[in-house]
Order: structure tokens, then sequence, then C-alpha cells
């Protein structure tokens, strides 16, 4: 029995050094252009142990994306989770979540947005990850005089924020002659989103 709980450790650490390394290289190269070669040499290991945990560069992705929707569940248990959009605090607190969220997992969003672009299998799990989260905030709007329906407005806020994050995470933004701090464009777009859904300025 020690044995192989000695060799699950073993593989959990192999399979976890993959992770990191695919995630290095994708952030050198994207991607697209990523080679498992690339990615067992990043992290110091046989071409052949890649193929112990992941069938391919995409099942590796997949469990990367795994990952992601685990912290995305946890996230949620953090303290100061409001419920009510009412409140902007509430507001805030769930744009800085997925701020500080997107920056750290920055690298591994992206190359889901590439593997999204080439399979529609990776385009139909990025909308089956959004679609939880669309009901979510959908939920947290009641009470609100909103433009329209509950789930539509929650698309365009959780769009939005996405989207904003991404190009302002990725240095893709207008030159403002000084540095954004992330405070500043939280709060940026905490008002800008809590005046569109109808909260008291």
């Amino acid at each position: 029995m020690a044995l192989v709980g000695v060799r699950k450790q073993q593989a959990a650490l192999t399979e976890a050094e993959l992770k990191a390394a695919a995630i290095r290289v994708f952030d050198l190269v994207g991607y697209l252009n990523a080679k498992i070669t690339e990615i067992t040499a990043e992290a110091g290991r046989a071409t052949g142990s890649f193929y112990k945990h992941f069938a391919s560069k995409e099942k590796l992705l997949q469990a990367l994306l795994a990952d992601l929707l685990q912290e995305g569940d946890a996230s949620a248990e953090l303290p100061g989770h409001g419920t009510d959009f009412r409140d902007r605090e509430a507001v805030r607190w769930h744009i800085a979540v997925y701020w500080a969220f997107y920056r750290q997992a920055r690298t591994v969003m992206i190359a889901l947005q590439q593997a999204a672009s080439v399979d529609e299998t990776f385009a139909e799990q990025a909308q089956r990850m959004i679609e939880p989260d669309l009901h979510h905030i959908a939920g947290h709007l009641a009470g609100l005089d909103l433009p329209g329906d509950p789930l539509v407005v929650a698309s365009i806020f959780t769009s939005l924020l996405s989207t904003f994050t991404a190009t302002w995470l990725s240095g893709n933004h207008p030159r403002l002659g000084r540095e954004l701090t992330d405070d500043e464009a939280i709060e940026t777009l905490t008002s800008f989103i809590y005046a569109g859904i109808g909260g008291e300025r």
C-alpha cells in the first residue's frame, strides 16, 4: 500500500509539473504554437511521460480548464460575497475577484480563447463554463430597474467584465501617459456597470 501511495504522489507531481510547464510554454509561444516536446522539455520530463497523463495537448488544456473551474467555485466562498447588486460594494466585489482571477490565470484564459477559435469543442466548453456565472449574476440583479431581461443584462455584465479585463491586463489599451492601477480600473468598471444596471449613483 505504501508503494502505491508513493506512485500516486509521484504521478500527481509529474502531472502538476507538466501543467505548470505548459502554462510557461503557452505564455512564451501561445497555445496554438506550443509543441508537446517543448512542454516536456520545460518540465524536465521525457516526452513519453506526457502521454501517461494526457492523451493530447487538447486534453491537457481541458485539465487546466477543470482547474480554473474549481478555482472559480472556490472564489465564490471568499469573504465579502454580497448577493444584492443594489449594493454597489457587492458589484465591486465580483469585479475585483474576477480581475484578480484573470490576472492569475491570464495565460490559460488566452489559451482557451485560442483553442476555441479553431476547435468547436472548446468553444462549447467555454460557453458551458460561462452559463452558471450568467445565472449567478442574474440572481444578484433582483430588485433593480433593469434595462432588459436579467439573463441578457447578466450577459452584458459578464461580457463587458471579461473583455475589459482581458484588454487591460494584456496591455492592449489606450495609453494614458501614466499607468492605471488595478484599483482605479476596478473602480471605473464598477461605476460604469453599476450605473448600467440601474444602481443609484
